[in-house]
């Protein structure tokens, strides 16, 4: 089996030909290669700012680069915060794939890092947020866990269990 070392570093070009592929209408051949992991695809304008993210928090393919294929084209055409990516900006665009490691369970915000660790929120209602590790902004756990909170739609001091977990980045 290919390490991340190998196929990790080819992940954000691929989901940059997954979303031109799809774009024009046309099949992309991935490779199966790596191992099944749950990623998230962000995609970035070239200022910085969010144009789309999706991703999971269990792998739903065989293959990370499948993987990543189905997430970059999801980020660009079905994220409900923005109109579907066009072919005419995504030459502007960067692409970046973070391959989420497993979860752990925390007891409370101490155990959280947001320049290390991704975190998960769910309530007894079965909503979830989820929100990365890094994000341009996030300066605490509480801003993390807080703004995870809000994407669930769990009002602040509802109980709610917390799991955080590392990532693999990989930027263009």
């Amino acid at each position: 089996m290919e390490s991340w070392d190998d196929v990790g570093p080819e992940l954000p070009g691929l989901a940059r030909r997954a979303v031109a592929a799809e774009l024009s209408g046309h099949a992309l051949d991935t490779l199966d290669r790596g191992p099944a992991a749950p990623v998230f695809v962000t995609i970035r304008c070239a200022d910085g700012a969010l144009r789309g993210c999706m991703g999971t928090l269990a792998a739903a393919e065989a293959h990370v680069t499948r993987e990543v294929a189905r997430n970059a084209v999801l980020a660009a055409t079905r994220d409900p915060r923005f109109p579907p990516v066009t072919g005419a900006e995504l030459g502007e665009l960067s692409f970046e794939v973070s391959v989420l490691l497993p979860e752990e369970a925390v007891p409370g915000l101490e155990q959280l890092d947001p320049a290390r660790f991704g975190v998960v929120v769910r309530d007894a209602a079965g909503r979830r947020g989820v929100l990365l590790p890094e994000v341009p902004g996030v300066e605490s756990a509480a801003q993390q866990v807080e703004i995870a909170r809000h994407k669930a739609g769990i009002p602040d001091g509802a109980v709610a269990q917390l799991t955080r977990f590392a990532v693999r980045k990989y930027r263009e």
